[in-house]
């Protein structure tokens, strides 16, 4: 009952995040007020003009010509120009929440044999962009992810799982289908490859080489569709932008499931204070699906990670974040630095569930 009502719950909150992203596209001025992973350029003094749309030099040698470290989009090559990306992402999860009521260990170690406490999980993805023409641009995203669980429990033993290794390939291909007055419309579509293992394992008090369960595993298994929308806008002080997105999974992984489609919107606004410094303010909306089917491999009834029926979620996050650009004439000159911190304000999950606690993100670019 609990996973029908939270659907229909969820499908409503659907609608209010992709309002709140159409508010971000049709709005620049409430983008101003209200504000995920780096495909964001950076622009060399040597290089063409251009963020498409915008139009000239004075547009991009500006810290806010990117958009904050969590958005992916927003900014792309100009023609035959090539642009590597690194970031880096830390996420930490702690405690444990059933809908938006948290729950102690030992309310969780009352239905379960094991507890989980907290998640750490920290990503490095590089990233290569590509501009074909000033209108159309192609992108490829590959992390390497190292995560690690911490778990109590029954008896009051405590211990860690990890895994570590290269996620899901990402390729996406985007094109500017409007732009004007310092604006852009950018429409997008991607393919996630399942480059990712699904077959991680650790030792845990079960014994030696046990099949961790969902949240540990480095990848999805299946072939995902990833479609988006991204607007940006610019004037003399001020960038904003808003953004809609989605990943969609196609078909069940060999272990015979499916995990679930997430939907994300987002609007941003930020403020140049002066040629090397901005500053951002972002509201972020995230809906995770339940897992469908299972790997027959986990027992749902040891831990709830390993129940495919407690993975979904809805979240409302804050985001803050600053834009360095290297300034001059020598080899580092138009590098831009990014940085990004985002806390939930709200959070319904189907649990128990480990609950966000915050994200930090670090992106550093530079366009050739």
């Amino acid at each position: 009952m609990r996973n029908k009502t939270a659907k229909i719950h969820r499908w409503k909150f659907v609608q209010a995040a992709l309002m709140a992203g159409g508010l971000g596209l049709a709005s620049p001025a409430l983008a101003h007020t209200v504000t995920q992973s780096t495909d964001s350029m950076a622009m060399d003094p040597q290089a063409p003009a251009g963020m498409a749309g915008m139009g000239n030099m004075s547009a991009m040698m500006r810290p806010d010509a990117a958009p904050p470290t969590g958005v992916v989009g927003g900014m792309r090559p100009p023609e035959g120009v090539l642009m590597p990306v690194f970031s880096f992402m830390n996420m930490e999860m702690d405690g444990n929440r059933s809908g938006t009521q948290s729950l102690s260990t030992s309310d969780v170690l009352s239905q379960y044999m094991v507890a989980p406490l907290s998640m750490s999980m920290n990503m490095a993805m590089v990233g290569l962009m590509y501009g074909v023409t000033d209108d159309i641009s192609v992108m490829a995203m590959l992390p390497y992810t190292n995560k690690s669980m911490k778990h109590q429990t029954r008896m009051g033993q405590t211990f860690k799982t990890r895994a570590q290794g290269f996620g899901d390939l990402k390729i996406i291909g985007g094109y500017d289908v409007y732009k004007s007055d310092g604006q852009v419309l950018e429409l997008s579509l991607g393919l996630s490859l399942p480059t990712g293992s699904i077959d991680e394992t650790d030792t845990t008090p079960a014994g030696p080489d046990q099949l961790l369960p969902y949240p540990m595993q480095l990848g999805s298994g299946t072939y995902d569709l990833l479609p988006g929308v991204t607007y940006t806008g610019q004037n003399a002080d001020w960038s904003w932008g808003g953004q809609l997105g989605a990943v969609v999974r196609m078909g069940e992984n060999d272990a015979g499931y499916t995990l679930g489609n997430v939907y994300s919107a987002t609007v941003w606004g930020a403020r140049r204070w002066n040629d090397q410094f901005s500053s951002s303010l972002r509201l972020v909306g995230d809906i995770v699906e339940n897992i469908d089917g299972a790997d027959a491999r986990l027992n749902p009834a040891m831990v709830p990670t390993a129940d495919p029926s407690l993975r979904g979620g809805e979240f409302l996050s804050v985001g803050i974040g600053v834009n360095y650009l290297v300034p001059g004439s020598g080899p580092l000159a138009g590098t831009r630095l990014g940085i990004e911190g985002v806390i939930p304000v709200y959070q319904d999950l189907d649990g128990p569930q480990l609950e966000r606690d915050y994200a930090v993100s670090f992106a550093i670019r530079k366009a050739f």
